[in-house]
């Protein structure tokens, strides 16, 4: 389900009247949810940490850049008061422009790529914008000290951005940080939307309580959230509870004045108005919503399986696998030796998966299993605590001990690295179906196909063998239709923490 935020209109007009009628709003309700609502003042609070923590990184990337400058190192011939003077513009200029992409906007905050999208473009045009500068005026004497603090800066702001993201998450975990919202419309797309919100707190969105058509008594309540009173009753309720938003989900019984209606009212008062739209799965940047003639035409981009997007992520799976090979080969080596040395066979274990477009490889790992185990599955079958067509068993006799610490740990997947450089696989992607398994798919599955499995991706961090298999063709296939630059590398520092932690696996 996709969110519509109407942003409120910069007026003060007086809002019309509601529709007639005899209120229905449930004053009961309304005083045991006021009681409840967190203000929002965790927003402002969080806002003046990452404006301070973005000061901090930039500023200390910045005179850690001049120190490098004026060593000499990258043969600068600016002087010290060129490249102070040019430090403090960055600097100003910087902050400036994380606050001019709303890089600190709620709702952004903790959830999806687009915060560290939008941190990432305020710099590139930052640095595109004194590159050109310094084009245009000839000045070049300081190229260290901007490929310095830039490379520095960005990293830092992007570190402490993630930090900051964990932190709100463990808040939301706990019930906190989240913006209380009011649902109005049906009952049926109501219920939907507090299970989307409130059984995933870290979308930072909370229902607290719902406006619905035909209210008929008090206490009533939907998925459990309180019913707080009619259609006409939501600026009311909002007022009265202190929401933040105001979600208007699917209802044949609000037309189009009724909603726009209800942005007048809850515009005095700063709340924020959604409209959801009914696209399950399709991420924010394949919307684009556009006027015609009075009327918003949501336009939803397909997805795109090959095209110079592609190819960049080829480039980068490459090369950021041949320096993870580089980097971790003698952890390779180690665990090659502990697999020889710990149980009879082969050290890589070759098992043949369906890659993209159906075309089959031989995805490798190390050996985690005892010799000839595959002859031993038909066995295993009734005890299979897979889900679908995979056959997974928590307690596999047949993993050796060593094997059970590779496992729990991922360590078994590396040499699919070398798959990645043989371009068989993708660093993130897909899981790697076995034949049988795809002979099994239905339709929607066989979308996985459509382009490179892969070492991680939303299957790997969104619960690994724990997952159920709606839900894991259900993340594959998100995968494949909204890939990005920035999904891939959210999901690649996600991995790392599932596998230190080490649950879902086995």
């Amino acid at each position: 389900m996709s969110e519509i935020v109407v942003d409120a209109p910069r007026s003060s007009a007086d809002s019309p009247s509601e529709r007639p009628g005899a209120p229905t709003l449930d004053t009961g309700a309304v005083r045991r949810v006021r009681r409840v609502v967190a203000n929002g003042s965790w927003a402002r609070t969080h806002h003046r940490r990452l404006a301070v923590t973005d000061a901090a990184a930039i500023a200390l990337s910045a005179g850690a850049a001049v120190v490098v400058e004026q060593t000499g190192i990258l043969g600068s011939t600016a002087t010290w008061g060129q490249v102070l003077l040019l430090a403090a513009g960055v600097v100003a200029a910087w902050l400036a422009g994380l606050s001019l992409m709303r890089t600190r906007d709620t709702r952004v905050l903790g959830q999806g790529p687009t915060e560290y999208q939008r941190v990432f473009l305020a710099s590139w045009w930052l640095f595109a914008t004194v590159a050109l500068a310094a084009y245009v005026t000839g000045f070049d004497g300081s190229r260290g000290f901007v490929v310095t603090v830039m490379v520095l800066g960005l990293g830092t702001l992007l570190a402490g951005r993630f930090v900051w993201r964990q932190w709100l998450h463990g808040r939301r975990e706990a019930g906190e940080c989240t913006r209380p919202v009011v649902a109005v419309g049906g009952r049926e797309q109501v219920a939907r939307l507090v299970h989307e919100f409130n059984g995933r707190p870290q979308s930072g969105y909370r229902v607290v309580g719902a406006c619905l058509p035909g209210v008929t008594g008090r206490g009533e309540v939907v998925a459990g959230v309180p019913v707080l009173g009619g259609l006409d009753d939501a600026a009311a309720t909002v007022a009265a509870i202190d929401a933040e938003c105001v979600v208007v989900v699917g209802s044949d019984l609000m037309t189009a004045d009724d909603v726009r209606r209800l942005g007048w009212t809850l515009e005095p008062n700063g709340v924020d108005l959604m409209l959801t739209a009914e696209l399950t799965d399709v991420a924010g940047p394949r919307i684009t919503v556009t006027p015609a003639e009075g009327i918003s035409l949501v336009h939803v981009d397909a997805p795109r399986f090959s095209g110079p997007r592609y190819l960049v992520k080829s480039t980068i799976d490459w090369v950021l696998a041949a320096l993870l090979v580089t980097v971790l080969s003698p952890v390779l080596l180690a665990i090659a030796l502990t697999v020889a040395l710990s149980s009879r066979g082969p050290v890589l274990y070759r098992q043949t998966r369906v890659g993209r477009n159906g075309a089959t490889f031989p995805m490798l790992k190390f050996r985690s299993m005892r010799r000839g185990s595959d002859s031993q599955l038909a066995a295993l079958i009734a005890a299979n605590e897979g889900a679908g067509p995979l056959f997974k068993m928590r307690d596999d006799p047949r993993v050796t001990r060593i094997g059970r610490h590779l496992r729990r740990y991922s360590l078994d997947e590396l040499p699919q690295l070398f798959n990645v450089l043989r371009g068989e696989m993708s660093l993130v992607g897909p899981r790697p179906p076995l034949p049988a398994e795809v002979s099994a798919y239905e339709d929607k599955a066989h979308r996985r196909l459509l382009v490179k499995p892969g070492l991680t991706g939303l299957w790997q961090v969104g619960g690994r063998s724990d997952l159920s298999w709606d839900e894991s063709v259900r993340l594959d296939v998100y995968y494949v239709e909204n890939w990005t630059i920035f999904l891939d590398l959210m999901l690649i520092a996600k991995t790392a923490r599932a596998i230190v932690s080490g649950s879902g696996a086995y």
